[in-house]
This record gives C-alpha cells, structure tokens and sequence, in this order.
C-alpha cells in the first residue's frame, strides 16, 4: 500500500502560516516577476480566480471581499516544504518526495497495527501540530491509485481529507474512478486526454477497462502503466533516492528588459553562479556549460531574436569561476545589439560523478589547483545564514532583477524577519 500526502494550495497556506489575519482571507500567490497566479487559497478559488490570470488583469478587477496578493517567496516555501517531508518521514519508514508539496509514504503493513485511514488522519493531525499545514491523504495498493484517492479527498469533503482505496472494497474504488475525469490522472495530460476523449474514454473507469494492448500500441508504455496501476497491478515503485539528474536549468525572466551586453553579461554570471552551486549539491562534474538569451515573442512591433550557444570543456568542472568564464564565452557569440531581452539562462549537461578525464598533452588550460576547497568555503560561507560571497561579474542591485513588489518576510531563513507576538 501507497499512502500520498500533498499540502492543500501550498504556497497560499504558507502565506497563512503566519500571519493569522488571513486565516479566512482569500490569497493569490504570483510567479516570477510579479506575472500571473499560481497558487490560491481556497477562499481564492470560491471567488473564481483563475490560475495562470495575469497580475495587470486581477488588480483592476472587483471582489466581494478582499483578496490579499503575495510574491513568490520560494525560500520560505522550501523551508516549511522540509518542515513537513521530516514529519512525515517521523510516521513512516520508507518515503519519496515527488514535488515540494508531495511525499509518497510505504504504508505496508499498517493495517495490522490501525486502520489505513486513521493513520491517514494521525499524519494530518502530526503535520498540522508541527507546521500548522493541512494535508490531504490519499491511500492505495499502487501509486496512481493513491493519487487518485489524494484527489478525491480533496474533491469531496465528506472525506475529511483522508481516503484509502484498498484490495478489499473493489466498489469504493470503482465508484472513484467512474466519477474522475481521465484528464484528472496522474500522468495524464490534457493532450493525451483530448485523444482518449475521441476514443470515447472520458473517465478513469473506462481507461481502466481498457486493454492495455492497445493503449500501449496507439499511445506509449507509459500509459498502460497507469492502465494496469488503475486495475491495482504496481508498476512504479517507490524511489527512496532520487536520481541524479542530467541536466541542470537555471534562467529568469527579466523584471526589465535587457538592452546591453554588460547587462546581460550580469545576469549570465548570476544564473552561472547558481547553476554551478546546484552542480555540487548533486555532487556532479560538467562538460557541457550553454547559455541562451531571447527578446519577448509578444513584443508588438519589435522584431524577435532567441539564440543558445554551447562551450564544451576538455576537463569536466564544478568550479563556479570555470562555468562563469564557459558561460560567458558562449554569451559573446549569440549577442546581438538593438533587441530588448526578456530571458536569459545558463545550462548544464554532460555529468560525471568525478573531474577525473585524459588531458591533452597540448593543453593550455590545466585544473584550477585547490578548487574543491575554495568551493567547499564559499558554499559554506553562502549556507551558514550569515552572510554572501558572490562574482563582482554579476553586479551589485541590477535594475534588470527580478520584481517582487509583495513579497512576505523570510519568516524562518532570515534572523531579521524572525516573526514577533506580542502579548496584550
């Protein structure tokens, strides 16, 4: 048995965890930049906020009440996220965290001890006392069907935010998945559902019933594995370490558009900072450093230009200063003047779990001696909460950073922003 727990509108409840006022208030969270919404309160949803409506529409627009707006603050989001995994991680021996809000739980044997759905509920109560954040839980023989089960316990109240599907009430789950839309299950999107709605599979049932044969010829193997997971067969076990990954992201969108390459050259050393930080937290080494940078395809009367340039190394690195300098040089090659830039990023590929690789014996550029211990002393130094060190490339206060006009205190990163209660 699968048990999944997943924090109800994540961001919007930590917005709440603090600040007591809005308990009851309706919440928007936003993304980068102050853009669109992509979180909401339930009180939010009640006034029929849309996810993905953009910030310049819903401040003009009128509510029935309130409705309180936040800026992503992904730090104190990360920290409550690491609160909760550890509680959960307390009540069950064999865990895997799916997304930040999310953690699949080995609930085998349980029901030998209590009944799957009070455990369910012992989870909400210990998350809720230690977090004041509020889970719902869902319970099944595989994975997708404890996914499903997380759904309809957030779908319908009666539930209490807890339900178990289990081997022997094979009508319970079969009454489930009649009344999910198949566009509702994990692993299932909307194009995939829009395709299974020709073929007249509207709901989770029919898809279940389905021969697997079939899905797997006109659709992929990923598909009947959710098939033969609905019918209660596991495929998909539980990863108690993630894997390493292959490639590694870091971009933003600009709070203003980018117009000259000094600029640019800032924010390419920013994102090669960062990237080059989360390279060694996967304790990985990289051969290939890219950077791509593009103006606004929106923009009217402005022409588009996007562009990405790659830089291979002869020896794999994690040292920020190699992976700033590769940025940089992959930078120079694509720029092109009078464009206003609106993205930018820096990606990593081709790892290595060592720095170990032939050398040429015509090399000109030798491995930075004592590079792992300068690494170790800044990522210490950058972690300890006392303070940073950073690239003097990536500039002191850009005006090109990214806007966050709303943003909440670092309630639980930050000893300043440590929230006061003063008793009357």
């Amino acid at each position: 048995m699968f048990a999944l727990a997943d924090v109800n509108s994540f961001y919007a409840s930590c917005e709440k965890v603090f600040r007591p006022d809005l308990r009851a208030r309706a919440v928007v969270v936003l993304s980068n930049n102050d853009g669109c919404v992509i979180a909401r309160s339930a009180e939010a949803k009640r006034l029929n906020i849309k996810m993905g409506m953009p910030w310049f529409q819903l401040k003009d627009m009128r509510f029935s009440e309130k409705v309180v707006i936040f800026s992503s603050n992904y730090e104190l989001y990360a920290s409550l996220s690491n609160r909760v995994m550890s509680c959960l991680e307390e009540l069950s021996p064999r865990v895997e965290q799916y997304s930040i809000d999310e953690m699949f739980l080995d609930i085998r044997g349980i029901d030998n001890c209590t009944e799957f759905e009070t455990f369910g509920r012992q989870l909400r109560e210990h998350v809720f006392a230690c977090t004041r954040l509020t889970i719902g839980v869902g319970m099944g023989p595989t994975k997708t069907l404890a996914k499903s089960a997380q759904w309809a316990s957030k779908e319908w109240p009666q539930f209490d935010g807890v339900l178990a599907l289990t081997t022997a009430n094979t009508r319970r789950t079969e009454k489930l998945l009649s009344l999910q839309p198949v566009e509702e299950l994990w692993g299932v999107g909307r194009r995939i559902a829009k395709k299974l709605n020709t073929l007249g599979i509207t709901t989770a049932l029919e898809l279940a019933r389905t021969n697997p044969a079939f899905i797997r010829k006109n659709f992929s193997v990923v598909l009947e594995r959710t098939v033969r997971e609905l019918n209660g067969e596991s495929c998909i076990a539980l990863e108690e370490a993630p894997p390493a990954k292959q490639q590694i992201v870091c971009s933003r969108s600009f709070g203003q558009r980018i117009t000259t390459l000094e600029e640019m050259r800032q924010a390419i050393c920013q994102y090669a900072e960062r990237a080059a930080e989360k390279l060694r937290g996967e304790r990985q080494f990289c051969r290939h450093i890219s950077v791509f940078i593009k103006s606004s395809p929106f923009a009217i009367n402005e022409p588009y230009y996007g562009n990405v340039a790659t830089e291979k190394l002869l020896t794999p690195t994690q040292d920020t200063r190699d992976v700033i300098a590769a940025a940089v040089r992959a930078l120079e090659r694509i720029w092109q003047d009078d464009h206003r830039y609106a993205k930018a990023g820096v990606m990593l590929n081709d790892f290595s779990a060592t720095g170990v690789a032939q050398l040429n014996l015509f090399d000109e550029q030798q491995p930075r001696p004592n590079s792992a211990e300068l690494m170790k002393v800044l990522d210490g130094i950058n972690h300890s909460g006392l303070g940073q060190i950073w690239f003097a490339g990536r500039g002191i206060a850009p005006e090109w950073k990214m806007k966050r006009e709303m943003l909440s205190p670092a309630y639980t990163t930050r000893w300043k922003e440590i929230p006061v209660a003063s008793i009357c």
